[in-house]
């Protein structure tokens, strides 16, 4: 393995900022000493960061990566070089592929096809579904990131309706249970109704009538009443309105068993983008009100809220053409959620040291990811090399993912990540990628029932 020297980076990691240089050796962070020419070892490469803020590899938890069965959307390979080139250097993708991930050989498949063909580090979840409550129990689901339950029907359908088979999950696994929460009973309703009123061709601005807040609400406060029952450690992915917040308490981490994720859409965009944005922001969970999107973020400042994900999500353009009931739901993120995230700071809505501790820490935490997360001596070197001055805006021609499009097409953003180191490695550096690399299976410690309520 090549060494590296980064030097004069000020770095942002544990809640402070920092001039250090820092020393990577054999996958690892070696050494990190206070600035300037403290560090005088011998390194292959050479980096002056001066300028530049070092920021650990952002995890994210959730992401669609599309492989195997619907490749056409994306592939393991092209949109893990997409988050690489975002900052991204860790993921944890969901199981609604084809075939779904319901079962420990579809897990083992998956893994063994990342190791294949994944340019970042990685971790699937598999699947709940209303009659594998026996895999899910087998040992070998401690290789899953988590357990994923559909409260919900999205992309994939693989809703969980089936109230007996709700609780034999809540209360007979030991993983952590990941939940995407919409009443379907609730979406039916307020469905039907809208059809009824103004007819079929509803466009996309009554997706969040559809998918309204009381089906946000009245399915996640089931998934908590269910955890508080069983005792079980749940993590609520994507929430989006303000009425969820009243579910959740503001402790650390580590005093959690009920945790929240929010991803970066739903902090940037609310329905006033609909007019603009159209179906390009139409996501499961709906895009909601100025409000929602506000409270979310206050939330998220408060610790509400523990971690900040994407939900990428990619379809091809084609496929999110027409009215609000047929365009498909989801959007790629990878390439431009840590961007999106710092632009939010430069217009004081966050700081760098929370989007840090939301998008890096807080998931290593959350999923007890061994040795990755934070810059730290000893650590894997998951690193990203940031500038904060260069103005540049997002067009098809720097666009990564394979369905060659973005949300964020003809915004300018400030910040722009220059070199991405995976495990030691410099795998993307200014454009250009070392596209032989492959990334390594998170190391996940199991989390049990250990918690009192």
């Amino acid at each position: 393995m090549s060494s590296f020297l980064i030097k004069n980076a000020l770095i942002i990691n544990e809640g402070k900022r920092f001039h250090a240089d820092v020393l990577i050796e054999d996958e690892r962070i070696s050494k990190i000493a206070p600035s300037p020419n403290v560090l005088s070892a011998k390194a292959d490469t050479v980096i002056d960061a001066d300028g530049l803020m070092l920021l650990p590899g952002m995890i994210d938890d959730q992401v669609h990566f599309r492989e195997p069965g619907l490749t056409h959307k994306g592939d393991v390979f092209s949109e893990s070089r997409a988050a690489v080139a975002g900052g991204i250097t860790s993921y944890m993708d969901m199981p609604n592929t084809v075939p779904q991930t319901v079962t420990i050989e579809a897990l083992d498949s998956k893994l063994e096809l990342a190791a294949q063909k994944s340019m970042a580090n990685y971790a699937f979840f598999i699947g709940a579904t209303n009659d594998n409550i026996e895999e899910l129990k087998r040992e070998e689901v401690h290789k899953a990131a988590a357990i994923k339950v559909f409260m919900g029907s999205s992309t994939g359908n693989m809703l969980v309706d089936n109230k007996f088979a709700l609780e034999r999950i809540f209360s007979e696994t030991n993983k952590i249970i990941a939940v995407h929460c919409e009443s379907e009973a609730d979406i039916a309703q307020n469905k039907a109704r809208l059809i009824k009123q103004y007819g079929q061709d509803l466009d996309i601005t009554f997706h969040a009538k559809i998918r309204d807040v009381d089906a946000c609400f009245n399915s996640s406060s089931e998934a908590v009443r269910l955890a508080k029952k069983f005792h079980t450690r749940l993590h609520i992915f994507h929430l989006s309105t303000e009425k969820e917040l009243s579910l959740l308490e503001v402790k650390p981490l580590n005093e959690k068993h009920i945790t929240a994720e929010v991803c970066v859409h739903h902090l940037w965009f609310s329905d006033e983008d609909y007019a603009e944005k159209g179906n390009l922001i139409k996501w499961n969970p709906a895009i909601k009100s100025r409000s929602d999107r506000d409270a979310l973020r206050k939330a998220l400042i408060e610790s509400k809220i523990d971690v900040v994900a994407t939900d990428h999500a990619p379809h091809t353009a084609e496929e999110k053409e027409g009215s609000c009931l047929k365009a498909a739901s989801g959007g790629p993120m990878v390439q431009h959620a840590l961007v999106a995230m710092l632009e939010l700071c430069k217009q004081g809505v966050f700081t760098e040291e929370l989007v840090v501790e939301k998008m890096a820490h807080a998931p290593a935490e959350l999923f007890n990811i061994q040795d990755r997360g934070y810059i730290r001596e000893g650590y894997y070197a998951d690193l990203s090399l940031v500038n904060p001055v260069a103005n540049w805006m997002v067009s098809k021609n720097n666009i990564l993912y394979k369905c060659g499009w973005s949300p964020f097409e003809g915004t300018v953003f400030s910040n722009k990540v220059e070199k991405t180191f995976v495990n030691g490695k410099l795998v993307y550096d200014n454009g250009k990628f070392d596209e032989n690399f492959r990334g390594k299976a998170l190391s996940l410690f199991s989390r049990f029932r250990t918690f009192s309520l």
